[in-house]
């Protein structure tokens, strides 16, 4: 699961994904983790506001911010990101390494709802980090179901 800063909407998704995987009984199948486009929140925890929104669904993330590195590429079978921007910057690192395998996607191409961009909240407030939570179970739900 890939953002820009590794903060917000890509903590959030790998904890709902890692919480569905869990309750599903697979969590053993998948190596689930997030990571940034940009290196600006490197080692930091994800933000207040996004921790309290898991929290008020029962869910804790321990994830500390990292970037994503030419690795990813080669040991991940799917790469999901939030928006456009992270979809260009992934592409663009993704032509840089030899044995890319990763499938790179919009995490928001599996919204029921059609909302193919899951927005940044990082300006805004505590509702919009639930829309981002919402949009992010939708996702990873029929995510998990089409690949399990």
């Amino acid at each position: 699961m890939v953002c820009q800063g590794n903060i917000c909407r890509s903590p959030i998704a790998e904890a709902v994904f890692r919480k569905m995987a869990t309750d599903a009984g697979v969590v053993d199948k998948w190596v689930i983790d997030s990571g940034a486009t940009t290196d600006w929140n490197t080692g930091s925890s994800p933000d207040a506001r996004g921790l309290a929104c898991l929290r008020t669904h029962g869910i804790e993330t321990k994830h500390r911010a990292r970037q994503v590195t030419k690795e990813d590429f080669m040991s991940f079978d799917y790469i999901l990101c939030m928006d456009e921007s992270n979809l260009s910057d992934l592409k663009k690192k993704a032509n840089s390494v030899k044995n890319s395998k990763a499938k790179i996607e919009l995490l928001g191409s599996y919204d029921p709802e059609k909302q193919l961009i899951i927005k940044d909240p990082y300006y805004g407030h505590e509702e919009d980090f639930e829309n981002v939570y919402e949009q992010c179970v939708r996702c990873c739900k029929v995510f998990l179901e089409n690949n399990s």
